[in-house]
This record gives C-alpha cells, structure tokens and sequence, in this order.
C-alpha cells in the first residue's frame, strides 16, 4: 500500500508542471543539494498546489525561519497595530521639590525603547515637581516569566547579541533593536596606550576592563569585547591598530536591572538626583503608586522590518512572550510557543508532530517540514497583515540594508534580483531559506528549503534557486 501511495504521489507531481521542468528542478535539488539531508517543497502561489516536494514531510530544523511561524502568530494575535506599553509610576509625596518615595518602571517587553524615551521620563518626574528622589527606583518586570536566557544559547554564546536575554524590561540603541544590549565601541590611541572606548546609552550597571592595546597601522586587529560569563564584566583585549577601530554588541547579564541602571543613569544626567542609600530594586508597582507617564512604541507593523530582514532574535524572543501573556496570562517562552502551535493548526498547518522549542529558531530543538512551511505561507496570503508580513521579508539581491536585509548579498544576478521575498536561516550545520519567487514564466510560487549538514550551505541553496527559478 505505501509503495502505491509513493507511485501515485510522483504520478501527481509530474503532472503539476511541465515534465521537462520537473526535471529540471530535481536535478538542481541533487547536484546542489544532495539527497538524504534536504527537504524541499515548491507550491502553486495562487491555488496551493504542491508542484515539487522533497523529503517534504521530513522533520527538519528550520532556524531561523522558525520566525515565520511566530511572525504569523503575533500579527495575527497581538495584530498590526499592536504596541508595548512602558509606565511611570511614583509614591509618596513631593516637598520642596522632594519626591519622599519610589519611582517605578513598569514594562511589557518593548524592545524598541531608547535613552531617548528615558530622556522623556527624566523630563515627566521634573513636570511634576521632582528634582530629588528620596526613595528607590522599581522595576516592575511581572510581565514575562521564566528564565530570561533564550532556549539554545550556551555559554559561548551568551555575550553575543544574538543570544541577548529577554525581560519585560529592555532596551535597544538604534533601529535595529537589538533588544537587551549596549553598543561598545573601541578607538585606538597612541602606540602602546590602551584604546579609548564609548557605550550607549551609558555603562548600564556593567563593569569594562580595558586589557587592550593600540599598535601600528597595517597589524592585526584582534581586538575582542566580551562579557565574562553570569556576570557584569566586560573585558576588551586584544590589539587595536591606528585607523582602524572594533565594535560589539554586548548583551546584558540582567535587561531588566540594567535597563534600570541605565535609566537611574539618564536621570542623574538630566539633573535628577538620588539619596545615597536609593536602591535598584525589581518588585510590582505598588497599589499605591499614581501613573505619571505612558511610553508607546511605535505599532508592531513598524517594528516588523527589523525583526524578519535582520532577522533579530530578540524581538521573536519578545514577541513569544507577549503572546503567552496576551492569550494565556503567562509571559513565558512555554506559554508562548504553545499559542504560536495553535495560531499554526487555526491556518491548517500540519504541526502535530513539530517540535517547538522557540520563535527565534535558534535552538536546535526545533523541527518543522517543508511542506508545512509552504503550507503556511500560503494560507498566510490570506490574512489581513499579509502585505506586512510580506514586505518585511528579505529581498534577494536589493542592496539597501532594510529593504534586502540578510539576503542584500545573496542572488544578486540581474535576473534574480527583487523577485525572492524570503527568510533565511542559519545556525551550525543547518541552512535555511523559505518564502515566495518568481518564476521565469513570471508566476509566483511559495517555496521552501531546509538543508542540513553540508558545507557552504547559503552558496549551495543559491545555486539550487538560481536553476529552479529558470525552471518555473
């Protein structure tokens, strides 16, 4: 019987495209992609149609197309317009300009928020009166739950921004919202000196050790800037040439007492000064504390270009939690995932036997198919965001950085630039891309490839495109 199912399945394929063309694509699946470490599913854009499917409902890791999936969801379920909230709140009375009480910040995951908007809080408590604050700064960061270290980091890892830890409260420092990092930049100086270094938004509760040296222009840079492991110390070591100059994202070992520090730090800056004993303290707000102010990021439609061209993980690791407390009351990675696995089946997606460790694709505990893949991007056409969800997709061969995103460097010959909208995907031994292109015969198509265990794998997929993309 399933060798009858198997025939009956090729019968079918064939008859979907053209046989020359079906030929065509296999023979770019195997001479580029082998055969026993790939999957790969193309469907009709318009009507669903599976065209093509290798290994197509072989449970595979998807990386970074994990994203895909929980981009989905939180358009779907927190919507487009959808914004994290961050509150002011104060106790206690204000006395000749004394603030005899606590100021609290209280978040909901924002990752866009900057020392601009710490700026603004500085300006609000000064609107009302503050310019001395006899008490401690609270932050409330009840919201999410769980451990703030992503599924699928280790050790080596947890420096890096793409390992960042996620809070209810965190901050970015550009529009690239890397969330839960500060941006440490090193400059050289004289030969034999230590370089010079520069933080934003400031020092955030970190310690820097500054072991490095500056050498002559035309050596080696090996300058290094990491945080030692579970803890605030960030050591800069290696060698700085003249002319030249390093820079690091670093990840912060705790977002939420951090991003409190960092605000602590914007207040005394803007004028705002603290009783030598004012402690940092995380703690719900209290029942007695008045809201002062109310920051909105801006919606997550606008936030959306970051998270799939850039492929930021810190975002999915958010947006997993805002799920979980959106639907479930729980802003927990668990909870979170279990709400993207029932927005999946809501489209008909076959994921009763996927894996789902995270939204960000980083853990190698995830599995997904192709054929399920593409199944969801084409139910996805169907959705009220669709054209965000779409346009946020990297675009092959455009160079502009959020327009091509992580595929501005790949598929750039003229005749396929501009017409792959897809995300890409790579962690150790896996390479990913899935998405929508256009054939040559000018008809659109969903697709979707998981490769794993082959060298180069980003060169090998885009070579097996650049055949089947002639062969549709």
């Amino acid at each position: 019987m399933k060798k009858i199912i198997q025939i009956m399945l090729l019968f079918l394929l064939f008859f979907a495209l053209p046989l020359q063309s079906f030929a065509s694509i296999d023979g770019a699946v195997i001479s580029n992609l082998g055969t026993s470490n790939v999957a790969l599913t193309i469907r009709d854009a318009d009507t669903g149609k599976m065209v093509y499917s290798h290994n197509g409902d072989k449970l595979m890791r998807p990386a970074s197309n994990m994203k895909l999936i929980s981009g989905a969801a939180a358009l779907g379920i927190l919507g487009e317009d959808y914004r994290f909230t961050t509150e002011l709140y104060m106790d206690g009375t204000v006395q000749s300009h004394v603030l005899n009480g606590n100021v609290y910040i209280k978040g909901s995951g924002d990752p866009t928020l900057t020392k601009e908007n710490f700026q603004a809080f500085a300006n609000v408590l000064k609107q009302n009166g503050i310019k001395t604050i006899n008490g401690n700064l609270i932050g409330d960061d009840t919201a999410f739950s769980g451990s703030t270290l992503p599924v699928g980091v280790d050790k080596a890892d947890e420096s890096y921004y793409f390992g960042a830890r996620t809070s209810a409260i965190t901050m970015s420092q550009n529009a690239d919202f890397d969330a839960s990092t500060v941006i440490i930049e090193a400059k050289p100086g004289k030969v034999g000196a230590k370089p010079t270094y520069s933080i934003e938004p400031n020092l955030s509760g970190l310690v820097i050790s500054n072991q490095a040296k500056t050498v002559n222009k035309g050596q080696k840079n090996t300058l290094t800037i990491k945080r030692v492991y579970n803890s605030n110390k960030v050591i800069i070591s290696g060698s700085l040439p003249q002319g030249s100059s390093a820079k690091e994202w670093v990840t912060l070992q705790n977002p939420s007492k951090n991003t409190m520090q960092a605000i602590k730090t914007t207040l005394q800056n803007a004028g705002i000064k603290f009783v030598n004993n004012s402690k940092i303290v995380l703690a719900p707000v209290s029942n007695e504390a008045k809201l002062l102010h109310t920051n909105k990021s801006r919606p997550l439609a606008a936030i959306f270009p970051a998270f799939m061209k850039l492929s930021n993980n810190s975002i999915a690791d958010i947006l997993v939690k805002a799920l979980g407390q959106q639907e479930l009351g729980e802003g927990s990675t668990l909870a979170g995932i279990n709400v993207m696995k029932s927005y999946s089946q809501l489209l008909d997606v076959p994921v009763d036997k996927w894996r789902f460790a995270d939204g960000s694709g980083l853990s190698d505990a995830n599995r997904v198919t192709t054929n399920g893949l593409a199944q969801l991007l084409f139910n996805v056409q169907q959705q009220p965001y669709f054209n965000t969800y779409f346009i946020s997709l990297p675009i092959a061969g455009n160079s502009e950085r959020m327009v091509g995103g992580t595929l501005r460097k790949r598929l750039t010959e003229a005749n396929l630039q501009n017409r792959i909208y897809a995300k890409t995907g790579y962690i150790p031994n896996v390479y990913t891309l899935s998405g929508y292109v256009k054939g040559n015969s000018g008809k659109q198509y969903i697709f979707s490839i998981l490769l794993e265990n082959k060298a180069n794998g980003n060169t090998h997929i885009d070579r097996a495109m650049a055949s089947i993309v002639k062969s549709l």
